[in-house]
């Protein structure tokens, strides 16, 4: 494989890898912010032990997910320099403001957080994990804003053989940006209600810690309900900005050939790219993908053949990723909903409850689809339209490329396999024991 490709290969091992943490660092923040936020309202200690034990495997998660989105900047300087040269004056200062303001926050309370319990009054100690969660939850922001940037980039001039900044307003209110990151926001609050409605049903099933395990497990449903829910507007929202600004992602995730009228949508079909078309199409709906996409039966849906061949993104990773996504999402609804109609006595149901365990990995998988949607469907660009990812990479030898790729996947995997063990073993375990004489 050449240097390009192996570049790629590396930023998407990265990045699949920093997305294993980053999302239940979002919705676990603000799960455990709740928490402690009801200890310090009704006083009751129990909501204090929910705040540290969920907060415990929180930090176990956030360590991991510094560390492993650090590596990514990186890249940028080693394997992409000529992508950071063109277009660095406006994706450099987006992650800028992202470092300095919102990381740097998040990681001086987070230390705050762990060491404050005995040393800082409760309503101060809730404002330091609410603190923690707004930094998490706006640098992800900046994050995402950067990342729609390349999918639909706006306010920039091109001068002296650069894109320079023209309008930072325009780039951080520009809807494509503000529906990505509620879309993964959202899957990311999903991700992290799977997580404590799985381990809570874990202990339920055990009849262990009762009380405990049913508080968590109704918290948890309310706030993936509301969010499983949401996330199906707002990715039926998002999918029709994606028909706007990315014309090839949106045909290439539904296998559009030809340019249609009153385009139908198929629940399955075999993209077969090298002859440009579809080998297999069933369960067709008559006009349903135009009326989806536009509001409108009778709207025209642009096909793949009306850009040249170098200009397409690879279509079966995109189908079948973005219709697995979907797919997933229909479910986490219907689980979210059952979950929240048990919430009472979620006991009850141990079938449920085993269900739920099994379930802890599939919002991660989601969540791996949508990114495979969001940066394969957007090539063979790395700023749609403007820069080829052909054009943006360093000079660097494919050598030094595989050997630095074969070193990430040994140390993230050794990384991962120590984190997950870390939050398997504490999960199992459950909060700290109540003292026999405080009971």
């Amino acid at each position: 494989m050449d240097a390009v490709t192996l570049s790629r290969l590396q930023f998407a091992v990265a990045t699949y890898f920093h997305f294993l943490f980053v999302p239940l660092t979002l919705g676990l923040s603000i799960l455990v912010a709740i928490m402690e936020t009801k200890y310090v309202r009704t006083g009751l200690e129990e909501y204090k032990r929910m705040a540290k034990f969920w907060g415990k495997l929180f930090v176990i998660n956030f360590a991991i997910g510094v560390v492993t989105g650090i590596t990514l900047e990186f890249q940028f300087g080693t394997n992409w320099s000529r992508y950071s040269k063109y277009v660095g004056d406006i994706f450099g200062s987006l992650l800028a403001i992202e470092a300095t303001v919102a990381f740097f926050l998040e990681s001086t309370f987070i230390g705050v957080w762990i060491f404050g319990w005995n040393k800082l009054s409760p309503k101060a100690h809730a404002a330091c994990i609410w603190i923690v969660a707004a930094a998490s939850n706006i640098s992800a922001y900046w994050i995402l804003t950067a990342n729609s940037w390349m999918q639909h980039p706006v306010g920039y001039v091109i001068r002296n053989g650069r894109a320079e900044l023209s309008d930072f307003w325009a780039i951080v209110t520009q809807p494509y940006a503000i529906l990505m990151f509620l879309h993964v926001l959202s899957a990311a609050y999903i991700l992290a209600g799977f997580f404590v409605m799985g381990v809570s049903a874990y202990h339920l099933i055990r009849k262990q810690e009762l009380s405990f395990f049913k508080r968590s497990f109704r918290m948890a449903a309310t706030f993936t309900v509301i969010f499983a829910l949401a996330e199906i507007l707002v990715g039926d929202i998002h999918g029709k900005e994606m028909m706007k600004s990315q014309p090839t992602k949106a045909a290439a995730a539904e296998s559009v050939w030809e340019t249609t009228k009153g385009a139908p949508m198929y629940l399955f079909v075999v993209p077969d790219e090298a002859n440009e078309r579809n080998k297999v199409e069933i369960l067709g709906i008559p006009k349903l993908l135009s009326w989806v996409a536009f509001g409108d039966s009778e709207g025209v849906y642009r096909g793949l053949k009306e850009w040249p061949k170098e200009e397409r993104p690879p279509v079966a990773i995109t189908f079948w990723s973005f219709r697995i996504m979907v797919a997933l999402g229909m479910l986490f609804a219907l689980i979210s909903v059952i979950a929240w109609l048990k919430r009472k006595n979620p006991e009850n149901s141990p079938g449920f409850l085993k269900l739920l365990i099994y379930c802890i990995p599939l919002p991660y998988i989601a969540l791996a689809l949508g990114w495979t949607v969001t940066e394969v469907g957007r090539q063979p660009w790395i700023v749609y339209g403007m820069m080829k990812t052909s054009d943006a990479a360093s000079s660097v030898a494919a050598a030094q490329v595989g050997l630095s790729l074969a070193a990430f996947v040994i140390v993230y995997s050794l990384l991962g396999i120590a984190c997950f063990y870390l939050l398997i073993k504490n999960a199992r375990k459950g909060p700290v024991p109540i003292p026999a004489l405080d009971r």
